[in-house]
């Protein structure tokens, strides 16, 4: 597979696309004033214990308190046996089913300082999650400071190279620290796995100073930008290329590849044509398209893409696709591809959470298994972790992908202050019968009769039609001189009324 790595800089922002076969799969953004937090380490204050919950609350400086569960504490046992031959490259995310030998409230007071690392952004209105376990990422290995235990990425799958990087380790691993190799560092010698090892050590001791001088709250370490830490974690022999249109970045990303891998500098390319990178490679019309709820097949059918509090909700359909064969031939054409386009819808919008898939009706429970295996098979190249349950005879599949950060629709977007999120507004008839009720109840109240109200165009536009029958019948039914006018400054589902006689607005005179 053909992978590719297109950086674009501007003043306000970074983007960085990953495209597989010239096919957009992953953009990622950065902004100034929204920097991203995961893998900051800072030294808190614990701002509340919740043994009921078994999770603390950290004051780290920032707006809102970070969250730090048992389960992610240095001294809960499930840190003690985190790394074994089949670890994953970072750090396993905890769960919360476990039990623990020692209460959250047993190792952390009120007031008492923390270090903890960033492990998730902050998301709507929960703040971030942090823990205690702290891990620094190098090219080839992660050092775990407080661990003691050596271990290999997963995705390393030859049992003789795993074994010929542990021993190697071993030799050097520095005491009271746990290494974790990761994946890259597969066919690597002892110099460049040590050199790696060095910086990682020299880097913890500078943070254990910091920590030690700084005052709660503070933080202590800056994890590198989006860019470089996507040249560390990503470009390695598989990737083709690496196109950047900035001489800045093009000059830090060769710079930091001559002394880890030079081999992958003369894959490394800068931008010179005058128009835009993202232009150049079709990027931009891709990005446009990641706000539409509704996304098409080529084979006719479509997606659907809805955002839900708890979820997100994706409904297959085979709209357009039409054609000679059965409803279940039909039916499996369609989930196929669509199994594979929302997958990478799924890594394109960075979709987290719990994701549920409601893929066409199928009879045979063989077309079901090859729909689930597109599906998961579609899911491998995903860097997030996933867990996905079986196709059920419902044609649904329920699924979690690990958020660490606000989906693409929160980047790219703000709530609309005037549905509130909902995606839809009052209709021109309800606020039509919300003036009519406003009437009789000036009309009860003994107010004047003589009004104006003014509304939305498109409410004028649904009064007046039809030689205002709509207007006259409401004139009628209320025993009001009124008169209608249109305001574009008005929401849809808003109105004015304004006194004939005293020029004024009267509109919160009446209780509505």
């Amino acid at each position: 597979m053909k992978t590719e790595i297109i950086i674009n800089v501007a003043s306000n922002e970074t983007r960085i696309a990953i495209l597989e076969d010239e096919t957009l799969v992953e953009i990622l953004v950065e902004r100034p004033e929204k920097e991203r937090m995961v893998g900051d380490i800072y030294k808190g204050v614990v701002s509340a214990v919740l043994p009921g919950m078994q999770a603390a609350f950290i004051d780290i400086g920032q707006e809102k308190s970070a969250f730090l569960h048992v389960s992610d504490m240095v001294d809960s046992p499930e840190f003690l046996s985190m790394f074994d031959d089949d670890s994953e490259e970072e750090p396993p995310s905890k769960g919360r089913g476990g039990r623990f030998q020692v209460p959250i409230q047993d190792m952390l007071q009120k007031g008492q300082d923390i270090l903890v690392q960033v492990t998730k952004e902050p998301i709507s209105t929960k703040g971030p999650r942090v823990t205690s376990e702290i891990s620094l990422a190098g090219r080839f290995i992660v050092l775990v400071p407080n661990g003691e235990k050596i271990g290999v990425s997963r995705k390393i799958t030859n049992w003789e190279e795993k074994r010929r990087l542990k021993d190697l380790v071993r030799e050097f691993k520095p005491s009271s620290h746990g290494i974790i190799i990761r994946t890259v560092a597969g066919g690597r010698g002892e110099k460049e796995l040590l050199k790696d090892l060095k910086g990682l050590v020299r880097l913890w001791e500078r943070i254990h100073k910091s920590a030690q001088k700084a005052k709660a709250p503070a933080i202590v370490h800056k994890e590198m930008g989006m860019t470089s830490s996507l040249i560390r974690d990503l470009f390695n022999d598989e990737v083709t290329r690496v196109v950047v249109d900035s001489k800045h970045e093009y000059g830090q990303i060769t710079s930091y590849l001559k002394s880890v891998s030079p081999h992958l500098r003369e894959r490394v390319a800068l931008n010179k044509e005058k128009e835009p990178i993202f232009d150049v490679f079709g990027i931009e019309n891709e990005i446009e398209k990641c706000y539409d709820r509704r996304v098409w097949l080529k084979g006719g059918g479509n997606i659907v893409i809805d955002h839900t509090e708890a979820m997100v909700v994706v409904d297959v359909n085979s709209a357009k696709n039409v054609g000679r064969d059965n409803e279940e031939d039909k039916a499996l054409r369609v989930n196929i591809e669509a199994a594979r386009e929302v997958a990478r819808q799924v890594r394109l919008r960075d979709l987290g959470g719990i994701i549920v898939v409601d893929f066409i009706d199928m009879g045979i429970s063989r077309n079901r298994r090859r729909v689930e295996e597109e599906f998961q098979g579609a899911l491998r190249r995903d860097r997030s972790k996933t867990h996905v349950s079986q196709l059920s005879e419902f044609g649904v599949i329920q699924m979690t992908r690990q958020r660490v950060r606000p989906s693409l629709l929160y980047t790219f977007s703000e709530p609309c202050t005037h549905c509130g999120g909902l995606g839809r507004v009052q209709g021109r008839d309800t606020t039509v019968a919300r003036i009519e009720r406003w009437l009789r109840r000036s009309r009860a109240a003994s107010l004047e009769r003589r009004l104006t109200v003014r509304v939305h165009p498109n409410v004028y536009e649904y009064l007046t039609e039809n030689k205002g029958e709509r207007f006259k019948l409401m004139r009628k039914a209320t025993r009001v001189w009124l008169s209608v006018e249109s305001d574009p400054a008005l929401a849809l589902d808003d109105y004015r009324v304004y006194s004939r006689s005293r020029k004024t607005d009267v509109t919160e005179e009446v209780k509505t």
